[in-house]
């Protein structure tokens, strides 16, 4: 599921060619938003608030969009559609302007709110780990909150109430640079060491806005960007033991987690030790 750099970047490119435009088309692809017609209005901003993007249109209203583990906006010149992309069925939202059209492809979410009601609707989320407001105190709280959850630091990585904008690929990481177990207990993590992940993680993200696709090693080459994140059967960079991926989490709410077992002080809870299973081999 792409995190808060990736989203960041997504944002990014929406504004940079949608804001200041008036909307000459608008298509929302979605049940409980194709009533709702905003064309004529010009877009204000897109920006983004930890994996959700805030179109923000002109007379109070806020487009939400959320790419869930494969979606994507796709910026098109109207010269250079072609009509298997415009009739494509995993398009949910199309934008268009005079000089370009976005669609929004396999989008998990889709909604229509007031601008004045984002901050309720949003209201679940814990500090956005890229918020330009983001401050020592800011990162105190989320230390504090990740440290104080019932479940595993893993698992806590990933629930977006105690800090959001984090995903797979970053757990499985900074676990992997901090070499510890992401099935340990929150409680029984350093909170001076739950401190130093968040701090590497604002900055490794942080880092990565500024590349196409998110790198942990600093190589954009494909299949050199991650140390543990969807490598599993491949020997660790570090000891060379075979990097493994388990689930981890509530049981309707599993996440894959990648770890070496030799780095990060033994195998998951129900990992044996053997073949991979199937989530060895889809690398999300």
């Amino acid at each position: 599921m792409p995190e808060a750099d990736t989203v960041w970047r997504v944002a990014q490119r929406l504004n940079t060619v949608l804001a200041g435009q008036p909307l000459r088309l608008v298509e929302l692809r979605w049940p409980t938003a194709a009533d709702i017609d905003l064309t004529g209005r010009s877009t204000l901003e897109v920006t983004r608030r930890a994996k959700h993007i805030l179109h923000r249109i002109e007379g109070g209203w806020t487009l939400r969009t959320h790419l869930g583990l494969d979606g994507m906006w796709q910026v098109w010149r109207p010269t250079d559609m072609t009509p298997t992309s415009w009739h494509n069925p995993e398009t949910r939202a199309v934008l268009g302007t005079d000089d370009w059209l976005c669609l929004g492809q396999r989008l998990r979410m889709v909604d229509v709110w007031r601008t004045s009601s984002e901050g309720e609707k949003l209201a679940h989320l814990g500090p956005d780990i890229l918020a330009p407001d983001w401050n020592a105190d800011v990162a105190a709280s989320a230390a504090a909150a990740l440290s104080a959850h019932g479940d595993t630091i893993g698992a806590a990585m990933l629930d977006q109430r105690p800090m959001s904008g984090v995903g797979t690929l970053w757990s499985a990481e900074v676990l992997f640079a901090y070499r510890t177990h992401p099935w340990l207990a929150a409680r029984d993590v350093d909170p001076e060491l739950v401190t130093e992940m968040v701090d590497w993680l604002r900055v490794m993200m942080l880092r990565s806005v500024e590349h196409p696709v998110p790198s942990v090693t600093g190589s954009q080459r494909r299949g050199e960007r991650t140390y543990v994140h969807a490598r599993s059967g491949h020997p660790c960079r570090r000891c060379g033991t075979i990097v493994r991926v388990q689930g981890i989490g509530p049981p309707t709410r599993q996440r894959p987690m990648f770890y070496c077992p030799t780095c990060q002080g033994g195998l998951a809870p129900g990992d044996r030790g053997g073949r991979l299973g199937p989530l060895g081999s889809r690398g999300r």
